[in-house]
């Protein structure tokens, strides 16, 4: 099958720290190739992949200081990809930009789809997706369908990872752990507040987005300054995620929106660490209560958690992973999604000369 994937630029692919929607299209890419698809990744041109790598900017917008209309760059990379479709023809196209493919690409006869990564519960979300309610869409949880109902959903596919990236490590858990971005829907106001009444030490390997920094200056910084229970370490890569996770006895995820999926609960069951998170969103569809971690309502409930997990196995934990997170399980999920909007295509017609 000759695919396209199509990558927001922001990042790299794979990106080098921080980047959740870049690291999915990553391990996609790989993994459809891996499987024997003919596979070409639109992205930044400092993305690695074993696909044929289209760049549309030599480097990732986050990290080139030059780019202030990151708006431009995705109209350039968009006409691209249809321009490319006229020369070199896909069997599918897979975006990873949210709404901005869908007035152009339901104009072209090749058969796409786009998977939302983000939030879809804001006011202005409705209008979209009643002026395109045809346009085909995948959710990455149940749970983000339910403010855009009327929306074209053909599947849901949840994320997955590759099998051997995040392995446990034979290390003795200490702490509990906050991994990702400080931000307030993330809660890591409140993951402290469990901690310290838990007494029970915790480090949060996460960044500070510049949006984000007067929640950090005048919630977090106050929190964790001088106290003895709590280390901030900063921003991590996947090299020190096995280590940072293992040590952990539990991932702490006391989130305060409709979390759409939540990649970093998956990174811990990888590395055989329970998770406990509040009850929002997709947490539910990802954790099984009780085997992978605990869902609670609020700050009471996880203190109480906290105290359940060492009767928790972390080899079940990884065994779960294993069954329903991996990059394979997620890569046959979408080839199952790109064969029916293909054979729900029109059959294009081809003029044949006499010559042939």
């Amino acid at each position: 099958m000759r695919i396209a994937q199509v990558a927001p630029l922001t990042e790299a692919v794979p990106p080098k720290l921080y980047g959740g929607t870049e690291r999915v299209v990553h391990w996609l890419t790989e993994e459809l190739v891996a499987l024997g698809h003919d596979v070409t990744l639109f992205a930044s041109g400092d993305s690695q992949t074993s696909a044929k790598l289209s760049p549309t900017w030599p480097k990732a917008l986050r990290l080139d200081g030059s780019v202030r209309d990151p708006n431009a760059l995705h109209m350039v990379m968009l006409e691209g990809v249809r321009r490319k479709c006229d020369d070199e023809e896909f069997d599918i196209l897979h975006f990873h930009l949210d709404y901005y493919p869908f007035s152009l690409f339901q104009r072209q006869p090749t058969p796409f789809l786009t998977t939302l990564h983000g939030r879809l519960d804001l006011p202005e979300h409705q209008p979209v997706f009643s002026m395109f309610k045809d346009v085909p869409v995948v959710s990455i949880s149940d749970a983000q369908r339910r403010p855009v109902p009327n929306a074209n959903w053909v599947r849901t596919v949840l994320h997955g990872l590759p099998g051997k990236l995040l392995m446990p490590k034979p290390v003795t858990p200490s702490y509990l752990a906050v991994l990702g971005r400080i931000a307030p829907e993330k809660g890591v106001d409140r993951a402290i507040k469990i901690a310290m009444r838990c007494g029970v030490p915790l480090k949060i390997a996460a960044k500070v987005d510049r949006a984000d920094q007067d929640y950090y200056d005048q919630l977090i910084y106050p929190l964790i300054n001088g106290n003895p229970l709590v280390e901030y370490i900063g921003e991590i890569g996947d090299d020190e995620k096995p280590e940072f996770l293992s040590g952990a006895v539990g991932l702490l995820l006391p989130i305060d929106w409709p979390e759409p999926f939540g990649l970093v609960m998956i990174e811990a069951m990888a590395c055989g660490t329970p998770v406990i998170a509040y009850n929002r969103g997709s947490v539910p569809e990802v954790i099984d209560d009780g085997i992978t971690g605990f869902i609670v309502e609020d700050e009471l409930s996880a203190v109480a958690a906290v105290n359940r997990l060492a009767g928790l196995s972390r080899a079940r934990v990884r065994e779960q992973f294993e069954r329903r997170f991996t990059a394979r399980r997620m890569a046959l999920d979408y080839l199952a999604a790109y064969r029916g909007l293909i054979d729900r295509a029109e059959p294009r017609i081809r003029l044949v000369s006499s010559a042939e």
